[in-house]
């Protein structure tokens, strides 16, 4: 049995945007909170001066004990995975040794870490959860809250287990709408196409919405994000829709004003944010390092590739992320006229 007191004690791996915002929002809620991540600068803020919320939904200020990987000893019954996805190895094979035996990791991250996660610590300890809200780490000590979105929680199976509901019990102190879901991986594949249109709007410096927005452009995102559609299809995944996104939208044998109703959704969203920018285009123009493309996007051409389901655009846009990262390329509109000209290739 897990005490009353066990259940309130939770760790968190990543304390940046995801992490930072969701594990202040706990504290405030009378969670026992441990914060962990490799950033030692954030560390040591955190311990010095706590970790400061900023934005449209209140300043404060919220003190927890944190630690990088190497300093941290004990075990935890809960474990929130909140690392970039391209650090979920890493991070779960670092965390193995602090989950207590019959405790449970919750990858609240994009992409399909669970699917990760598993290979190092026993699938039957891991839950998926999907969040949509804005959120960017400004710097040590500091994070940014800029705009709601959907949080859900779910096991990998689908079933609505107790530790299931109890962590979507917990997560209700962040976000009250929580949703505790069957179809946790549904949403991750959504969240897979949006990223494809994330990834898109991150190649210029226009915000989500502007970008979004354009009207020379709508033809590309719709294709990108059809071309998830088809892996996910192929895949035996039911898609499901969140924030403006209509996965229903971007199904192959959706007409074009379907997809024009969903991007409109999608930018109205996007303007409710002080959050302009995707956590993406941060990586590329403000804190100059790799971004979660592959550990995102490669699934798609990964499983694309297993079910002979072209996905010629998602690949291109890889490429063209890796030229930016490697200060091949710059950021710029005309990276979305090189993937305007080869759709236009492969639909002759």
């Amino acid at each position: 049995m897990t005490s009353e007191d066990d259940s309130q004690r939770l760790l968190i791996w990543g304390a940046g945007a995801i992490g930072g915002t969701i594990g202040a929002y706990l504290l405030r809620g009378s969670f026992d909170v441990t914060f962990v991540d490799v950033a030692a600068d954030h560390v040591g803020a955190i311990n010095e001066r706590g970790l400061s919320i900023t934005g449209p939904f209140g300043n404060f200020n919220v003190t927890a004990p944190a630690f990088t990987p190497e300093t941290l000893q004990g075990q935890w019954d809960t474990i929130l995975l909140c690392t970039k996805a391209q650090h979920t190895a890493a991070a779960a094979k670092a965390l193995a040794p602090h989950l207590s035996p019959g405790g449970v990791v919750v990858s609240i991250q994009n992409g399909l870490n669970p699917l990760i996660i598993n290979e190092h610590i026993p699938s039957r300890q891991v839950l998926g959860s999907f969040v949509n809200f804005g959120a960017d780490y400004l710097e040590p000590g500091v994070v940014q809250y800029g705009g709601r979105g959907v949080v859900v929680i779910g096991e990998q199976d689908g079933q609505l287990t107790d530790r299931a509901r109890r962590v979507h019990q917990m997560l209700q102190h962040f976000e009250p709408d929580a949703v505790l879901s069957p179809n946790v991986f549904g949403y991750l594949w959504s969240k897979l196409a949006y990223g494809s249109l994330l990834f898109a709007t991150a190649v210029t410096n226009d915000s989500i919405a502007d970008a979004l927005a354009q009207p020379e452009d709508r033809a590309l995102y719709t294709e990108l994000g059809r071309e998830v559609m088809r892996v996910a299809l192929a895949h035996g995944v039911t898609p499901e829709a969140f924030n403006g996104f209509d996965p229903a939208a971007f199904l192959p044998d959706a007409g074009d004003a379907a997809a024009q109703a969903s991007l409109d959704e999608m930018v109205a969203f996007n303007r409710r944010s002080v959050k302009t920018h995707s956590g993406i285009w941060r990586d590329l123009a403000v804190r100059k390092r790799t971004t979660e493309v592959d550990a995102q996007l490669g699934w798609v051409v990964h499983f694309g590739e297993q079910h002979a389901v072209p996905t010629p655009l998602n690949a291109r846009l890889i490429e063209l992320i890796h030229e930016i990262e490697e200060g091949k390329r710059d950021l710029s509109r005309g990276n979305l006229a090189d993937l305007r000209g080869l759709m236009l290739q492969e639909r002759v």
